[in-house]
Order: C-alpha cells, then structure tokens, then sequence
C-alpha cells in the first residue's frame, strides 16, 4: 500500500512540475499526455495570475479601475483572440463605467508587454445617467451606452473630426452599434476643462467620447482591430453575456 501511494504522489508531482511553469510564463496552451484532461480550473488559475500581477505591476487600483472589469475584459479578451477576431493582438482598452465621468476612466495596456499606454477620461450616454451610468441599451435613439466587448475598425473624419468604427460583437447588448453610429470620437464636454466648471463631464448619445486632445492618440493606438470592453456591473449583461460565459 505504502509503495502504490508513493508511486501516486510521484504521478500527481510530476504532472504538477509540467504544468506549473505554463502558468508562470505565460503560454497560452498546456499541452496534456495521456489520460489527464486540462482542467477548466487550471485556465482559471492561469486568469487569476495574470489578473494579479497587471493588476498590480501597473498599479491599476490607484488608477481606479476596477479588478472585476480588468478580470472580464481579459477574459474576453482571450476569447476574442482565440476565435481568430483581434488583427491587433496586444492591445486592449477598457471603459469602467462602474466610475464616476469625473475620473479617468478608459484604459489602454499593452498586455503583451505588460504595459500601461494610456489613461483618460470618456462620456457615457445622456439617457445612461448623470455623473454615473446605471442603465443601458442597444435600442437605436435610445442615447444610451452599450455594455460589451467590441473590435476597433477604420477611421474617418465627420461632425466631431477624427473618429473610430467599433463593431459590436454581443448580440442583444451591442450589436446595433454600427446601425445606431456608435463610434469613438472626442468631444469639448469630457475632459479636466470641462471638468473644473461643470460637476462632471458632459454625456455623448451614446458613443464613448474622448477628450478633443487626447482623440488622436487614442484613436492611432486602438484602430484597425483591437480589443474594447466597455464594462459596468450590470446583472443582466455579466448573467448573459455570452463571451464572459463562454
């Protein structure tokens, strides 16, 4: 007995000794042999470490976003990415719309190489709320912002200047976004100039608007198919959202 459970402890370490060092440095797949299937728990664990560690290298608590919008978006993230869906791969932005539009609130990390590019304010739409969004739509004319993961498309020029396709990739939440002109734009109402004379930054129709200054930067750097999560913790969307639950 004593030989048949030390010869179990010796089977259980070294499966453990293959796998550990996927989940340190960051491969995306593990590899299993023979019989032991990869368990969901292990990409779990693999999340959770990588959650932690941008959470804390760039210091994003002090940035005020938050750990369950950085968990989501890269979870979706990593769908998106595994479906084929992301031309620009590095590069994930996120809106915390669970924020006051008084703080910087959207966010751009380079999650290859660990890095934070970019934090700034965005306007959430007029029939969202006042200084914090609490309600959503994917309706047309509703001027309310749409929960969801989306994926940066071209650029061009119209009424606000420089401006960003996003396609909206959860039906029922986002997908009516081109339909409705959702794009990324900037706007004199979302800023720290409009800030200082007003409450809190002004509200879009439902596009997610960017300071005048910052537009340009922002829209060179997420173009042409990356990653944007626009997060709130909204019960219906994170119950239903098939991209968080897939």
């Amino acid at each position: 007995m004593q030989r048949i459970f030390l010869k179990l402890s010796a089977s259980c370490f070294f499966i453990l000794l293959v796998s550990f060092p996927s989940l340190i440095n960051g491969t995306s797949k593990i590899v299993a042999r023979g019989p032991f299937p990869v368990s969901k728990s292990l990409e779990a664990a693999k999340l959770a470490i990588e959650v932690n560690f941008l959470y804390d290298s760039l210091h994003l608590y002090g940035k005020g976003l938050s750990k369950q919008a950085l968990e989501y978006a890269l979870k979706g993230y990593a769908y998106l990415q595994k479906k084929g869906l992301l031309a620009k791969k590095s590069v994930l932005s996120i809106c915390d719309f669970s924020q006051s539009s008084k703080n910087k609130r959207f966010y751009i990390i380079d999650v290859e190489n660990k890095r934070l590019l970019l934090n700034t304010y965005v306007a959430h739409g007029r029939n969202s709320g006042s200084e914090y969004a609490n309600s959503f739509s994917n309706k047309p004319e509703s001027l309310k912002s749409s929960l969801g993961f989306y994926v940066t498309r071209k650029t061009y020029h119209g009424c606000h200047g420089l401006a960003l396709k996003i396609d909206g990739l959860e039906r029922g939440f986002n997908d009516k976004a081109d339909s409705r002109n959702i794009v990324v734009h900037g706007s004199e109402y979302v800023g720290p100039d409009f800030i200082r004379f007003n409450r809190y930054s002004g509200r879009s129709f439902g596009c997610p608007a960017l300071p005048l200054q910052q537009t340009p930067l922002v829209i060179n750097t997420i173009k042409d198919g990356s990653c944007l999560f626009i997060y709130h913790p909204n019960r219906q969307y994170i119950k239903h959202s098939k991209i968080l639950n897939s």
